[in-house]
């Protein structure tokens, strides 16, 4: 099973090169789901309203299994696809990257436009820091003050990270757990049978 994945770590914005007068200006950016790209590539067109294409590829899911590829007008399998190409390359998924061209007076041709928009996703992918990122799960505890030094001490074995606290007549307590420990994480808390558990995400 996997519980990671690779991705860049943050957005990456407009990196240019010209190539016969055509202006190419690339964007790289982490996404979760297909409306986020749709919400990014809304946002390139209201900020390029006059360009000529805006060719982009994104690519979803744990083996990126789930992937688009759009030309945007330009002859077909001449933008999209070596944009995407470059993303698979890079082997990283969860991930949108668009080039916004401005059309420069001269043809490109297709082999032109192919190695156009492949420069412009090879350089804004150069520019991006490569991250793993861990599958997680959050879980909510309630649990009486006596039982708070055991939760803790597992809480802490684990590496969870403490999401937030609140303390009452009794203790509640929500973390993220990477998915990988999940199961023994739970475990550890059986012998604790006051410790109620329940998942959250």
């Amino acid at each position: 099973m996997i519980f990671s994945y690779q991705t860049i770590q943050k957005p990456i914005e407009e990196i240019t090169f010209k190539e016969k007068g055509s202006k190419f200006i690339s964007y790289a950016y982490p996404i979760q789901d297909e409306e986020e790209a749709k919400e990014r590539l809304t946002y390139l067109w209201s900020i390029h309203p006059d360009a000529t294409h805006i060719c982009y590829a994104y690519r979803l899911g744990l083996k990126g299994e789930n992937y688009r590829a759009n030309d945007d007008g330009e002859p077909s399998g001449s933008g999209g696809l070596p944009i995407y190409n470059q993303i698979v390359s890079k082997e990283i998924t969860f991930v949108l990257v668009a080039s916004v061209r401005y059309y420069g007076g001269t043809k490109l041709g297709v082999g032109g436009l192919v190695r156009a928009y492949k420069l412009s996703a090879q350089l804004v992918l150069e520019e991006s820091k490569i991250v793993e990122r861990h599958l997680t799960e959050k879980i909510q505890f309630d649990f009486s003050y006596e039982d708070q030094g055991n939760v803790m001490r597992n809480v802490d074995k684990f590496n969870a990270e403490v999401i937030s606290t609140e303390f009452t007549d009794t203790c509640n307590l929500i973390v993220r757990i990477r998915k990988e420990n999940l199961d023994n994480f739970l475990a550890s808390f059986e012998p604790l049978y006051q410790v109620k558990i329940k998942k959250i995400s």
